[in-house]
C-alpha cells in the first residue's frame, strides 16, 4: 500500500530516513505534531506504547528542534483526557491526548465521554498495530478484525476515524478539528496504525493554514434577533439563566442584565462565569441551587426568561424543573442539541450568543458602535438600573424599575453552618473559608457527588469579575479572535455535569494548571474519588504543578450515603475505611495538612501554598452527617421522570 518502514540503526534513524544532503524527510508522525504546532497547541497528555511510539519519537524529535509542544505522562489513560479536558476549558484551545493501542484506549472511554456531554474539544489520538496484521490476533489489537475501539468511541465522539493510509491523514485531521471546535463542540477520535505513522510525508511542511479553516463562525439570524427585540419590548419582566456555554458572551450577557434590569440566574457549570455578589444575581439554578433562583423564575411578573448558552439536561435544569421550561422560555444557544431539549419554550434563537447580545446591546435606545469594555471588578462595573455604551452610562431601558440586591448569606439553604465554628468542619464553612484564603483569579474545579454540591451552593470566590475579557476588547460579533488568542471561558468554578465521574477533577486540575501554572488550581474532590483516582497527583508533582487538592474525608461515598437516607433506600455500600490522605500525598511526593477545624485553615501558610512548586493536600475531615443540598436529584430518582 505504501513504503513499509526500514530497518531501525542504532542511532535511532532508519536507512530510509537520510537523503543525499543528509536532512531527515517528515514522517507522518512529524506532520501531525507540526499542525498541533500550528494551531497553538503547548501540551499534549497521554502515556506511551508501542502503536502509539512514533507520536513520541516525532515530540521529541519537535522538542530537540526548539519546539515549544511539551507532553505529560498520565497514570490512568482516564487520567490523561481529563487533563486535556481541563486544559480545553482553560486556555479554549482543543485539549490532545493520545493512547497505545487496546487498553490504552479503552481506558480513555469514560473521559472521553465526559468532554462529550459537557461540549469540551478535544483530539484524542489512538494507536494500532500495523494495518499488515489486522486480523492476526496481534498484540493489544483493536480495529475491526479485534476488540472495535472504533465502535466504542462511535457514541461518544463528534468524528470518529481509522486513517488507513497517509494520504488521509491530513485531511482527516482537518475534518476531525472542525468538527471538535464547531457547535456542538465536543471530543473527535482519530486511531493511526503503526506504519501509517513511520510513513513518509511527501510534503516537507504542513500544507494547509487551518487558521481560517478552524475560525469559529459568528452569524447571527438578524430576523430572529428582531423578533426576540419586539418580545423583550412587550415584556415587563425578564430573567436570564446563564449556562455553561456563556464563557465567551458573558461580558455581552452582563451587560444586556444591567441595561434591562433583569435578575439573572446561573446553571451550576454557569456559576463561574459570573460574580455570585453581582446585584442582580438570584443564585444556582438546578442541582446544588438555591431556593431563591426558583423563586426568581417563578415570580407571577416575569414573562419572559432568557436561557443562555445552556444545554437543558437534567444537571441545570433542576431535574427538567417546570419553573424554567414553561411557555415563558427564549432559548439562546449555537447547539442544536439543546435546543431540541425545549420543544416547550416560546422562540428558539440559534446562533452564537456573544454575536447575538452584542446586536441587542448595538440596537438598544442609545446609539453605540464599539461597546467598552465592562471592568473586571464589581465596584466600577455598570450598577442596576444603568447601562454602558459608548454614549457613557445611561438609564436602563424603559419599562425595567431598578430591582434590590439580596445579601449573599440571604440565599443559602442553612447560613447557620456557613458560618458555624464547630469540629469536625461543616462543608458549608469550609465553602466559604476556601472562598475567603485564596486569591484573585484562582481556579477552582468541583469534583461528582458531594463536592460539587457544596460548591455550587456555597463556594464564592474573591474573584468578582463581572465578565473576564482584556481590557478595550470589542463586543461586536463582526470581528472573532483568531484561534491561537482564545482565553479561558471556564471561568473561576469549573464542574462537570451530566456523565459526570468520580475523578474528574483529579485529572482536570492538573490539566489546568499545566495550561496556566502561574495561577493557583484548587481540586475539591472526595474521599472516595481520591481512593479512585488519586495518583494524578504524582503527575503535578513531576510537573511542579501548584494544585491544591482538598479532600472532603467523611469515611464514606456521601452522595450515595445520604441519598439512601432520603430517599429511604437501604443503608449500603456506602462505608470507606479510614484513610490518612495526608500520608498518601506525601508518600507520592506532595506536601500535606490534615484539617479538622476553621482553625486548622486559618493557621495555613496560603502564600507559600500557592507558591510552592508542586501539589499540596487538605485532608479536611468534615461532618459525616451535614446533608448536601440535593434535592433535585432525590426528585427525579423518586419520580424516575
Amino acid at each position: 500500500m505504501f513504503d513499509s518502514p526500514a530497518i531501525q540503526q542504532q542511532d535511532g534513524t532508519r536507512h530510509a530516513d537520510r537523503t543525499r544532503s543528509g536532512a531527515r524527510p517528515m514522517d507522518m508522525a512529524d506532520l501531525l505534531v507540526a499542525y498541533l504546532d500550528q494551531i497553538g497547541v503547548d501540551c499534549i497528555f497521554g502515556i506511551p506504547g508501542g502503536a502509539i511510539e512514533p507520536l513520541y519519537d516525532a515530540i521529541a524529535r519537535h522538542q530537540r528542534r526548539g519546539g515549544n509542544l511539551s507532553h505529560v505522562v498520565a497514570r490512568h489513560e482516564a487520567g490523561a483526557a481529563f487533563m486535556a479536558d481541563g486544559y480545553a476549558r482553560e486556555t479554549g484551545k482543543i485539549g490532545v491526548c493520545v493512547a497505545t493501542s487496546g487498553p490504552g484506549a479503552t481506558n480513555m472511554l469514560t473521559a472521553v465521554a465526559t468532554s462529550y456531554t459537557n461540549d469540551v474539544p478535544l483530539l484524542v489520538i489512538t494507536g494500532q498495530p500495523t494495518l499488515a496484521s489486522f486480523g492476526k490476533h496481534g498484540l493489544q489489537e483493536s480495529a475491526c478484525t479485534g476488540m472495535d475501539v472504533m465502535s466504542m468511541f462511535r457514541p461518544c465522539t463528534r468524528y470518529n476515524s481509522l486513517i488507513s493510509h497517509p494520504m488521509q491523514l491530513e485531511w482527516k485531521l482537518i475534518t476531525a478539528l472542525q468538527h471538535a471546535l464547531r457547535a456542538p463542540r465536543g471530543p473527535v477520535h482519530l486511531s493511526v496504525p503503526l506504519d501509517v505513522f513511520r510513513a513518509h510525508s511527501k510534503n516537507p511542511a504542513p500544507a494547509y493554514d487551518l487558521t481560517p479553516l478552524l475560525r469559529p463562525s459568528l452569524l447571527v439570524d438578524e430576523g430572529a434577533v428582531e423578533t426576540l427585540r419586539t418580545m423583550l419590548d412587550a415584556s415587563r419582566k425578564t430573567v436570564l439563566l446563564i449556562g455553561g456555554a456563556c464563557g465567551d458572551a458573558v461580558d455581552a450577557v452582563m451587560q444586556f442584565a444591567a441595561c434591562s434590569n433583569s435578575a439573572f440566574v446561573a446553571t451550576p457549570d454557569g456559576k463561574g462565569l459570573i460574580s455570585p455578589q453581582h446585584p442582580l444575581f438570584r443564585g444556582v439554578f438546578g442541582f446544588g441551587g438555591h431556593a431563591a433562583a426558583e423563586d426568581a423564575l417563578n415570580d407571577p411578573e416575569v414573562d419572559l426568561i432568557l436561557a443562555v448558552g445552556s444545554s437543558m439536561g437534567e444537571w441545570n435544569t433542576g431535574g427538567w424543573n417546570a419553573s424554567l421550561l414553561n411557555e415563558r422560555l427564549v432559548h439562546i444557544d449555537e447547539s442544536e442539541e439543546h435546543l431540541a431539549r425545549t420543544p416547550m419554550a416560546r422562540f428558539h434563537l440559534r446562533g452564537n450568543p456573544r454575536a447575538i447580545f452584542a446586536r441587542l446591546l448595538e440596537r438598544s435606545a442609545a446609539p453605540a458602535t464599539a461597546l467598552p469594555a465592562v471592568s473586571s471588578s464589581a465596584g466600577s462595573a455598570p450598577a442596576a438600573g444603568q447601562c454602558e455604551t459608548a454614549a457613557g452610562t445611561r438609564p436602563s431601558m424603559p419599562g425595567h424599575e431598578a430591582l434590590p440586591q439580596l445579601a449573599p448569606e440571604g440565599i443559602l439553604a442553612d447560613p447557620e453552618a456557613y458560618l458555624s465554628d464547630e469540629v469536625p468542619l461543616k462543608p458549608q464553612r469550609l465553602m466559604r473559608e476556601l472562598g475567603r484564603l485564596f486569591p484573585h483569579g484562582t481556579r477552582f474545579l468541583a469534583d461528582a457527588g458531594n463536592s460539587v454540591a457544596w460548591a455550587a451552593h456555597y463556594l464564592e470566590a474573591r474573584d468578582r469579575r463581572q465578565g473576564e475579557r482584556r481590557a478595550g476588547e470589542r463586543l461586536s460579533g463582526d470581528h472573532p479572535r483568531e484561534l491561537e488568542q482564545r482565553r479561558s471561558q471556564g471561568g473561576w468554578l469549573r464542574l462537570t455535569s451530566h456523565f459526570a465521574p468520580m475523578g474528574w477533577a483529579i485529572g482536570a486540575a492538573v490539566g489546568t494548571a499545566a495550561a496556566n501554572p502561574s495561577t493557583p488550581v484548587v481540586c475539591i474532590t472526595g474521599d472516595g474519588s481520591m481512593l479512585m483516582s488519586g495518583q494524578e497527583l504524582s503527575v503535578a508533582v513531576a510537573e511542579q504543578l501548584c494544585v491544591i487538592y482538598v479532600v472532603l474525608n467523611d469515611r464514606a461515598l456521601g452522595m450515595v450515603k445520604h441519598g439512601q437516607r432520603l430517599g429511604g433506600g437501604e443503608p449500603i455500600g456506602y462505608a470507606l475505611p479510614p484513610t490518612d490522605f495526608a500520608l498518601l500525598a506525601r508518600s507520592l511526593g506532595g506536601r500535606a495538612y490534615t484539617i479538622h477545624s476553621p482553625a486548622d485553615l486559618a493557621a495555613l501558610d496560603l502564600k507559600s501554598i500557592c507558591n510552592h512548586p508542586g501539589p499540596t493536600l487538605l485532608d479536611v475531615h468534615i461532618d459525616p452527617e451535614a446533608v448536601p443540598p440535593m434535592n433535585s436529584r432525590l426528585r427525579v430518582l423518586k419520580e424516575g421522570a
